[in-house]
């Protein structure tokens, strides 16, 4: 008895201090991991975080390529893909629907995290808000939304475009698997406010480059005030309803209902594909610009501090023959566009410890581009 009281005084102590020092969020984050059999964040757990619904109106189906799903996949494309864990993987060619294929009991109804897809996500509202004058300028310092950054080190020299290239000079380690760092922390934590306003600067704004999901979350706070909406509704307004979406989907949200702008949006692979189609079709639907042509160049052109890999949003590999850009989620989450070959391609799955040695850039992307272009074009 005497044991089992010094062990419930260790474990009631070991909660106290977590709370005390801002790690209770580590609660959350066991009970949505370890104890449902996953050692990190998954595709499949939308379900277990708060939600706001990003509707869709008048969904429009695909049309279907003539050839459609009439080519199977060589066994080099099907073994990567099986090897990776792959969920979804799709093909679009000249706007249709050419190949579509899942595995491992997800189907085209299927809602799968975007993870990090969401970024460019947060970058294009951010395009819209400027479109609609809701922002003066990309420019503009993101004191002038918090004012408080004005008194903090080197943060009054932030700007929203800083925040869209990964040049904030922020101190945020992004780090997956480190569960007392940053990503974490807002990922499972109650306040994506405490989680990135707390975060100081290491570097001058604009110095430097380093991908950060809590460059994102400022951005999203920012555009969140432009625009005096939730960014849910916002985005089903200007792009969900318009590129008519076949499903609602859903962004997670902390406790105060601001969404994850760095991550989690819930959807399904079509819709995915969608996202990808209107920056082929430079920001048109039909007849109607949804998205400002300028504001897309500046997305889908490489900056010079990130080496030439990486825009507002966007990776981008004009390295390779054949030239792509993309929407990178965590596990392998990809919409890529390649505009020589008017194609698209959506991949989701559970890949773990994406191997990334192409100057940062997952060497699947590049793969699955030069072999479907193969196959297809």
């Amino acid at each position: 008895m005497i044991i089992l009281f010094y062990i419930a005084l260790f474990l009631v102590t070991v909660v106290i201090l977590f709370y005390i020092f801002g790690y209770a969020y580590l609660f959350s984050g066991i009970s949505k991991t370890y104890l449902r059999g996953k050692s990190s964040a998954n595709i499949d757990d939308g379900k277990l975080f708060t939600s706001n619904i990003i509707h869709t109106a008048k969904p429009v189906l695909w049309d279907e390529h003539p050839d459609y799903n009439k080519k199977d996949l060589p066994k080099n494309i099907v073994d990567d893909l099986a090897q990776s864990n792959t969920a979804s993987f799709l093909v679009i060619k000249d706007g249709k629907l050419l190949h579509e294929q899942y595995w491992n009991g997800y189907n085209k109804l299927s809602k799968t995290n975007s993870f990090s897809m969401a970024k460019a996500v947060t970058v294009m509202l951010v395009g819209k808000a400027l479109e609609e004058g809701k922002i003066k300028n990309i420019d503009t310092n993101f004191s002038e939304f918090y004012d408080e950054f004005k008194n903090k080190p080197l943060g009054k020299d932030l700007t929203l475009k800083h925040l869209a290239q990964m040049e904030s000079g922020l101190n945020w380690a992004e780090n997956y698997k480190n569960p007392f760092l940053p990503n974490a922390r807002a990922y499972y934590g109650r306040s994506l406010l405490k989680a990135t306003f707390s975060r100081p600067f290491k570097k001058k704004p604009g110095e430097r480059f380093e991908y950060q999901s809590g460059s994102t979350q400022l951005l999203g706070f920012a555009v969140k005030k432009a625009v005096n909406q939730s960014l849910s509704s916002y985005l089903s307004e200007k792009f969900w309803i318009p590129l008519g979406m076949e499903q609602n989907a859903d962004w997670s949200v902390d406790e105060s209902g601001m969404e994850k702008t760095y991550c989690c949006i819930h959807s399904n692979s079509r819709d995915f594909a969608k996202l990808g189609q209107l920056f082929l079709d430079d920001g048109k639907v039909g007849d109607e610009q949804i998205l400002n042509l300028d504001f897309i160049e500046q997305m889908r052109t490489p900056t010079e501090k990130s080496d030439e890999i990486y825009g507002m949003g966007f990776w981008i590999n004009n390295d390779n023959p054949i030239k792509h850009y993309y929407f990178l989620g965590l596990q392998g989450q990809y919409i890529i566009m390649i505009p020589e070959h008017k194609m698209v391609i959506v991949r989701t799955g559970s890949y773990n410890n994406l191997p990334k040695t192409d100057r940062g850039r997952p060497d699947q992307v590049k793969f699955l581009v030069n072999e479907v272009v193969k196959l297809f074009a």
